[in-house]
């Protein structure tokens, strides 16, 4: 399997693949927005509609206009947030298929995005893979960043997408092979940056009560290992602006938005990423999805709050060093995978 290294004068290519309208908003926003302004050929890929989502902004409740046309609404709010974070935009065309409740759990919706076969739910993604051919593939960890159903089902396609895209005996109809050099969980909420971000907050005398009570509840076992982090502190108004343009999905007066970009900046200021999958030679941590794939970039200063650099250590993972030996020469662990 050959994996093509962008050529000097060639733009960088990523693909970001999400479940529903507002997710490429909350989850990795203030990358692809950096990616894209940086001439990064950024293209954020929706599986879903997100036509059974609830409407979530207390001031657009009980309008009707919105609620019979929510299908149309979502997909304007998406273009909206689209023309914000510059980035390039596609539709896989499946159906959301809702977040079922109740015990027990009722079925999901038949036909809809969770329900089809991974491998055939994975042909459009191979589709979109071999014709835009990225360099670097973001997508969800095996838990769906949440247990939302569709979440989970665009983990799945999108590792099943990233091996078949590369295989010249798969559905060759679907175009030519093209291997992905680099696949990237996204991290976008870990215990580790809201304790930072806390710690900030009360060291400055304006501690956040609401941000104080989640970390209660917040079991820091289900962090997840950082090996990336993308500095995005010129990105959280970018950020801001694009969530709130999913107007029927978010409360604008909500939590997510009363943490001050300043104390994020000085706290933590970046977009965190796990790389899971390497087709190239690497070297842990990093501070750029397209590392090993152009030039270095001037690494970047230190935090208050602690190194740029600086990873987490999570139950069963240990946060690897700069030397990463055999992986960082050959891209692969013996399993096939960086850990």
């Amino acid at each position: 399997m050959n994996v093509v290294l962008p050529a000097p004068d060639e733009p960088l290519r990523m693909v970001a693949v999400h479940a529903h309208p507002d997710d490429e908003s909350s989850k990795g926003a203030g990358s692809t927005a950096r990616y894209a302004r940086e001439g990064v050929e950024v293209t954020v890929i929706t599986c879903t509609g997100g036509e059974r989502g609830d409407i979530l902004n207390p001031k657009l409740l009980g309008d009707a206009e919105i609620a019979a046309r929510l299908p149309e609404v979502r997909r304007e709010e998406m273009a909206k947030a689209q023309a914000i974070l510059g980035v390039q935009h596609e539709w896989l065309g499946f159906e959301d298929s809702g977040l079922p409740t109740g015990d027990p759990l009722p079925p999901l919706p038949e036909g809809s995005f969770a329900t089809i076969e991974v491998q055939e739910a994975a042909r459009p993604l191979v589709e979109a893979v071999r014709r835009l051919r990225p360099h670097v593939m973001t997508t969800y960890d095996e838990n769906g960043g949440y247990p939302h159903p569709d979440h989970i089902q665009v983990h799945r396609i999108s590792m099943a997408a990233f091996e078949l895209a590369a295989d010249p005996e798969f559905a060759p109809e679907l175009g030519e092979p093209w291997a992905i050099a680099k696949l990237y969980y996204i991290n976008a909420f870990h215990r580790q940056r809201f304790a930072a971000i806390a710690r900030h907050l009360r060291e400055e005398g304006q501690p956040n009560e609401e941000l104080e009570d989640m970390l209660l509840h917040f079991d820091e076992r289900t962090d997840r290992l950082l090996t990336t982090r993308v500095d995005v502190r010129d990105y959280l108004q970018v950020r801001d602006d694009a969530l709130r343009a999913h107007a029927t999905q978010v409360d604008p007066d909500g939590p997510f938005f009363r943490i001050a970009h300043d104390a994020d900046t000085r706290a933590w200021g970046t977009d965190d990423y796990e790389l899971r999958i390497s087709r190239i030679g690497v070297e842990l941590p990093e501070t750029d999805l397209f590392a090993g794939l152009r030039p270095a970039r001037p690494e970047q200063p230190h935090h208050e709050e602690g190194g740029w650099l600086d990873l987490v250590r999570t139950e069963g993972h240990e946060a690897p060093s700069r030397d990463v030996g055999e992986q960082a020469r050959t891209g692969r662990s013996a399993d096939g995978e960086v850990r």
